[in-house]
């Protein structure tokens, strides 16, 4: 029987942990997957930022992308691999570099997601160019800003309309501290949203492929407490409700890993952030979590190396939109979604394929986060963001909620 080796590259910016965890668990599973005549073997390769030829060839039959969102140069060897070489890269490129918060936010209202109340304003202060003053002189109309305030509600958020990691996001009480934060807010262009209040309880889902992750999320917090290690603390229909909006939304927009930040309100689900497509991937963040997120990876970058998984041209947004019109509550439109977006990911097929070549990932995971390995990729990157005095503390923490995932949760 002939043998193939499929590749995955690595596409990496200042990521540390994860890609050591990644690297040696593929090993670790030595994977033979027969498929017809041959048998598939894998490889994992980072791959490097150098000068390219537009038609040269590309070796990797996936990569998995964490550049893109902000790196030219990759993010164009990215495009151009796609288009000359069928490359699949998760996420898509063009939707990631297209797709702000502000258009998703314009999708899903669409569809029908209850999403809250938003306006966008005009910035406070702008950039200077020949054609800003007539362009303003004509046409920019003077606003109370005030009175949008009033009609979003308070209280409410100001945050960017493109932006991420809770930069420039403001809690607004009422008028006299709407106006400050405007008045700080310079050249960025804002969003206006009415606060979920009172609310329950905030969760992040995060999705890779069909796979999905829940977690009770307090942003108050410190970084390394953010991501909570409660478990079972969501009933079957309220994770029906969350991965179905996260799988919808991830399926919309052509996005294989991305979250989405939904708060309870009288029994509802309510989305307020889900154009998060370049997640916290990172132990020092993820703790807890880390260990199924490794998992998740392996298990979607394998199975589309495996099946040449081909990345989606047209997001086809047209199926969606119908199912918009139609004269239903929201909560009948979803389960409608979430076939097309079932379909898109091809869940069954992928269950399918993880139950017949990837049964053995749960124990080789819970061997490797028990190995010096698993254990000095946390302190490399604790050693990366922490002074030194605070360096065995944090690696201690993060070791100690990785046993906790071990004794625990394993299995998921």
């Amino acid at each position: 029987m002939a043998t193939e080796t499929r590749h995955i590259g690595l596409s990496l910016g200042a990521d540390i942990c994860w890609p050591i965890c990644y690297e040696e668990m593929l090993n670790r599973l030595d994977l033979s997957i027969k498929v017809g005549g041959v048998t598939q073997r894998f490889e994992v390769e980072r791959v490097g930022i150098e000068p390219f030829d537009l038609m040269q060839g590309c070796k990797y039959d996936v990569v998995v992308d964490r550049l893109t969102h902000w790196y030219h140069p990759s993010r164009e060897w990215i495009k151009k691999a796609i288009l000359t070489d069928d490359l699949y890269v998760y996420n898509n490129p063009w939707s990631l570099q297209s797709m702000e918060k502000h258009t998703t936010y314009c999708a899903m209202m669409r569809l029908g997601f209850p999403v809250p109340d938003t306006w966008l304003v005009p910035p406070k202060s702008y950039v200077e160019s020949p054609d800003l003053l007539p362009t303003l002189s004509q046409y920019a109309k003077l606003f109370d800003l005030g009175a949008v305030g009033e009609r979003v509600g308070y209280p409410l958020f100001m945050k960017p309309y493109d932006g991420g990691a809770w930069v420039g996001v403001t809690s607004i009480k009422d008028r006299e501290a709407l106006y400050e934060a405007y008045n700080q807010s310079g050249t960025r262009l804002m969003h206006l949203q009415k606060a979920v209040n009172p609310h329950d309880m905030f969760v992040r889902c995060v999705g890779l492929g069909p796979q999905f992750r829940f977690v009770n999320y307090d942003p108050a917090a410190p970084l390394h407490d953010r991501y909570m290690t409660d478990k079972d603390f969501l009933s079957e229909k309220d994770k029906t409700t969350l991965s179905d909006m996260t799988m919808v939304i991830n399926a919309f927009f052509g996005w294989d890993f991305n979250s989405c930040e939904a708060l309870r309100s009288n029994g509802n689900w309510l989305p307020i952030d889900f154009a998060n497509a370049c997640p916290d991937s990172q132990v020092t963040s993820l703790h807890y979590h880390f260990p199924w997120l490794i998992k998740a990876n392996l298990r979607w970058s394998i199975y589309c190396a495996s099946k040449d998984r081909s990345m989606h041209a047209n997001l086809n947004w047209g199926k969606y939109f119908e199912i918009a019109a139609q004269d239903k509550p929201f909560e009948d439109k979803l389960p409608q979604y979430a076939k097309l977006a079932r379909d898109y990911f091809g869940v069954d097929d992928f269950t399918a394929f993880c139950d017949k070549h990837l049964s053995h990932l749960d124990d080789v995971a819970d061997e490797f986060f028990s190995s010096d390995v698993a254990l000095a990729a946390i302190r490399k990157k604790v050693t990366a963001l922490y002074p030194e005095h605070e360096i065995d503390r944090f690696t201690e923490l993060f070791w100690e909620r990785i046993q906790k995932w071990r004794r625990e949760d394993v299995n998921a």
